[in-house]
């Protein structure tokens, strides 16, 4: 279901490496195995720089934290403000 087309250069030993292990998995193609990683590797950057993962303990204390206020306060609303320009959710 291929819809474009990516063309590169690469080292002969790489290429070599790459075919090798393509074949010991079982893939059909050189293709298959630089599709497949890619996909793998771009779904895991995404999801790295797209979520915020933090011990539960300093949740807790952002979540006491954030019961404590009352109202928000200057830098608050500029870093909501901020957030917000930036398409962060």
């Amino acid at each position: 279901m291929a819809t474009t087309r990516f063309d590169m250069r690469l080292d002969e030993e790489i290429k070599a490496r790459a075919e090798k292990a393509s074949a010991l998995l079982g893939m059909k193609s050189l293709t298959e195995y630089v599709v497949k990683l890619m996909d793998k590797d771009a779904s895991k950057v995404i999801a790295e720089h797209e979520s915020i993962t933090v011990p539960d303990d300093v949740f807790d204390r952002f979540i006491a934290a954030c019961e404590k206020v009352d109202k928000p306060n200057a830098a608050l609303l500029e870093a909501a403000a901020f957030t917000k320009g930036q398409g962060i959710k």
